[in-house]
């Protein structure tokens, strides 16, 4: 089943139990969804990865509202902002530990054959690739720069 069936599945039971907020953050999800097909060279399903590049963003968009409106003393908006994000990620694979992301990073380093710094977009493109869905790009390019700095 894709996502975006276990979403539209989704909806419906929480249509039924009358979760209110949880129905927003799914019609978001849906909404971006449909929107990523409809975008220019896009095929009529969507891709996994697409699938999870589209919840990451949604997730992403979130936290970041969340910061802007604490910031300015709207807690209660920062609050449902961070609701909706904890149930779109809901839909992201495990996320890995820190641990895990430079014993990944490590082995692209490895494989790409990296020297230093200066090698950080060779490193980032295969890691972002392997590492997709599964950890924040972010957290990746820390790590990458870490590590490749102490080579």
């Amino acid at each position: 089943m894709s996502l975006y069936e276990k979403v539209e599945n989704d909806i419906k039971a929480a249509m039924l139990a009358k979760e209110k907020e949880k129905l927003e953050a799914l019609r978001a999800i849906k909404a971006a969804f449909l929107l990523a097909k409809t975008e220019k060279g896009a095929s009529e399903t969507l891709s996994e990865e697409t699938e999870l590049k589209v919840i990451q963003k949604l997730v992403k968009q979130r936290k970041e509202s969340a910061e802007l409106y604490k910031s300015n003393g709207r807690n209660d908006l920062s609050d449902k902002e961070l609701f909706e994000a904890e149930v779109i990620a809901t839909y992201l694979p495990a996320q890995l530990s820190e641990a895990e992301i430079e014993a990944e990073v490590r082995k692209v380093i490895e494989a790409v054959g990296a020297k230093g710094p200066q090698d950080m977009g060779k490193v980032m493109g295969v890691a972002n690739k392997q590492l997709s869905g599964k950890a924040e790009s972010r957290l990746v390019a820390q790590k990458v720069k870490e590590i490749l700095a102490s080579l």
